[in-house]
């Protein structure tokens, strides 16, 4: 019987750790942006415009909040998905699948670095 690495070498480690903290800085950039849009009053100098166009304006602004603030959320999540797999490097869990243990795939993390999941065990979730 062959044997399988239970965990990712320490290099291996360090290489998700740098991407990791890459994402992070690019995920925070763009959560910083959706918030600034989010509250960011954008009148366009409509105040004198008719009313009828005043308020399809106020309800196309209403939903461009809504979908920032939808947007944001997820970005928020995506964030602390990737905070907790750097709290995996730490443990050296990362990169271990939650459901059959086995080592997730490097071409996955790359794609998903905050996986936790193998393609094997997402398949079977179906």
């Amino acid at each position: 019987m062959a044997y399988e690495r239970q965990r990712y070498s320490d290099a291996d480690l360090q290489e998700f750790k740098i991407l990791i903290q890459e994402k992070i800085k690019k995920a925070e950039r763009d959560l910083f942006l959706l918030n600034e849009s989010f509250l960011n009053d954008q009148n366009n100098g409509t105040d004198d415009t008719s009313p009828t166009f005043k308020a399809f304006e106020e309800g196309a602004e209403t939903l461009s909040k809504e979908q920032n603030s939808i947007l944001a959320g997820r970005q928020e999540k995506f964030l602390r998905d990737l905070r907790n797999a750097l709290i995996r490097i730490e443990n050296k869990t990362y990169g271990i699948c939650r459901v059959t243990g086995k080592l997730i795939g490097k071409d996955r993390l790359r794609a998903v670095p905050h996986a936790t999941l193998s393609i094997e065990a997402k398949n079977m979730q179906r």
